[in-house]
């Protein structure tokens, strides 16, 4: 049997690790991994046109399965062009790891030709971000990254110099067990006792959940049943909690809805659990906050808390729920609810006359439509900036759906790439990519990696010829709007010439039926929806600071246009209401 070289042992290392595809772009240092890839039948290589969609790919793969990822890049700008998308990786708790070849190592330190320092370069977008310089320390500084990836949720990476990949590998090497799951983490008998202590004593109690509760879904629900909670999220949060939810208030932030907001102000006790809301001017200085997260760096980072407690969400509501005294009064609760529902209501008036016949079409009425049309398992990636907006208010969660973008670290670009690592996963499950035009650009040439692997992503491009959110922005600002208009191709037009299926909507009668064939079709499809760049209601009463700064009550007035079939969620709410 031939001896293994590094590279062999590298890639045999993450098979054993679960990772079934190493995305990124070939290349002189790297080849020696990619030949690997292509001798090991366990692996495939996924050949994008950017190393940035290679990152985000592995990121989005690793958000919907839960398990390890993998990218890689070339030596120099190969390898730096995948650090936005890791950055969102790292930043989104997804277990990522990178591999960033190296130039040869007898050169390192001299200037050589696409020089750079991945090891340092990497670090703050990493938990773990080393150089291997040795045969013999690639086995175990290998399991050390996918340990830290795993075992911290996040990215790691590894430099690998392209002389050393070729290399001949260790005679026996160390084959240890690898972690690939995370425990759960239960809080401190102390903790738990106190946290009892302040729910019995609140008169009113609210949760706001983010990401952290995912999984924990039906622990919430019979916590906030117990105590008479409104339960309001975060739009990390929106996918696992407002789902099946009779005590659901919407959302709190710059693109909230509801009664979010006044739930977590008017309350006696604000429970944070799972979430990194990152505005700290929509959360209260005034009441009792006690927060609840795995991760402790995370705790009272975003306000004053009055107790901090380090654990699992589901094992820590599983430790109160049958400890906390019952509470009987309901008067709270109603109140936020029917506040919640009386928001909505005001807020759909503007987009439900005509909407059928407005031309250009309102982004709202594509991603209405395109809600009730898309799958009950679909999978939506979303772009940063106003396809956040409609994928908040109008994409309706139910459990099996999922929602995902680059929601904490705000790039754009980042829909496309995360729809082919989304369906790369499963290729019979629907992926749509709601795409801004300006984001769809800026990425575009991957569009040709979904018709070379025939990827059947639906991408939906919400085409206003501008950068809406920024628009926005400078016209909140007081400034005229400056490089912010597009002037873009036929998209459709140019997805038929790339070999995939594409239509071109202008009028809204013909919407439905253009996504209903882009659905149906086997293939790569694109829908390049003309939307109307004025469709925003831009509230008399908001400030620069309520945009540029998430100030405090943007949530109740930004962006004012409608939220879907949410309200028809809060009327049913209100109609299960216990009556005296």
């Amino acid at each position: 049997m031939a001896k293994q070289n590094v590279a062999e042992q590298f890639v045999d290392i993450l098979v054993r690790a679960g990772v079934r595809r190493l995305y990124g772009v070939v290349g002189d240092s790297l080849n020696p991994v990619v030949d690997a890839v292509r001798r090991n039948a366990a692996i495939d290589w996924v050949h994008v046109r950017h190393e940035e969609t290679a990152a985000f790919a592995a990121g989005a793969e690793a958000q919907i399965t839960g398990k390890l990822a993998a990218c890689a890049g070339s030596c120099g700008p190969g390898n730096l062009h995948l650090i936005n998308g890791l950055y969102d990786a790292h930043r989104s708790m997804a277990p990522v790891l990178a591999l960033a070849s190296q130039i040869p190592s007898s050169e390192i330190g001299l200037g050589y030709f696409q020089e750079t320092h991945p090891d340092r370069l990497f670090q703050e977008c990493s938990h773990y971000s080393e150089l291997i310089s040795s045969p013999k320390q690639m086995p175990r500084l290998l399991q050390t990254a996918i340990q830290n990836a795993v075992g911290r949720s996040g990215v790691s990476v590894v430099s690998l110099p392209g002389d050393i990949a070729a290399e001949p590998a260790p005679d026996k090497p160390l084959e240890t067990a690898l972690v690939t799951t995370r425990p759960t983490v239960r809080p401190g008998d102390a903790e738990i006792d106190q946290l009892v202590r302040m729910i019995d004593a609140a008169d009113k109690v609210t949760l706001f959940c983010g990401s952290g509760t995912a999984g924990a879904h039906a622990e919430v629900m019979e916590f906030a049943a117990k105590v008479k909670s409104p339960v309001g999220h975060a739009l990390r949060g929106k996918e696992w909690i407002q789902y099946d939810n009779p005590y659901d208030v919407g959302m709190s932030g710059l693109l909230g809805y509801g009664a979010a907001y006044e739930a977590t102000h008017e309350c006696d006790l604000l429970i944070l659990l799972g979430t990194d809301f990152p505005y700290n001017a929509f959360l209260p200085d005034d009441v009792q906050i006690a927060q609840v997260d795995v991760r402790p760096e995370r705790l009272g980072r975003r306000s004053k808390l009055d107790l901090a407690v380090w654990g699992d969400t589901r094992e820590t509501l599983r430790c109160l729920i049958p400890r906390v005294q019952e509470k009987t009064n309901r008067r709270f609760l109603d109140k936020m609810l029917k506040k919640h529902a009386d928001a909505l209501e005001g807020v759909v008036k503007a987009y439900t006359r005509k909407v059928e016949k407005h031309v250009p079409i309102h982004p709202e009425y594509v991603a209405s439509v395109l809600d009730e049309m898309a799958d009950e398992d679909a999978v939506f990636t979303v772009d940063t900036g106003m396809c956040n907006v409609w994928a908040a208010r109008y994409i309706t969660p139910n459990g099996r759906r999922r929602v995902i973008g680059s929601f904490s670290h705000g790039s754009m670009a980042n829909a496309l790439p995360m729809a082919i690592g989304a369906q790369f996963t499963d290729r019979e499950r629907q992926v749509v990519s709601m795409s801004g035009d300006g984001g769809f650009s800026m990425l575009m040439g991957d569009f040709l990696t979904l018709v070379q692997y025939d990827l059947p992503v639906k991408v939906v491009l919400f085409n206003n010829s501008s950068l809406g959110m920024v628009e926005l922005e400078m016209l909140v600002a007081g400034l005229p709007s400056h490089g912010t208009a597009n002037k873009n191709p036929d998209f459709a037009a140019v997805a038929r010439a790339c070999g995939a299926y594409g239509v071109r909507v202008e009028k809204p009668k013909d919407l439905a039926g253009a996504l209903k064939s882009a659905f149906k079709h086997k293939g790569p499809a694109l829908v390049d929806v003309v939307t109307d760049p004025n469709a925003l209601s831009i509230p008399p009463k908001i400030s620069a600071e309520m945009v540029t700064g998430f100030a405090l009550s943007a949530s109740k007035i930004v962006l004012d246009g409608g939220v879907g079939r949410m309200l028809q969620m809060a009327r049913s709410n209100l109609r299960n209401m216990p009556r005296p």
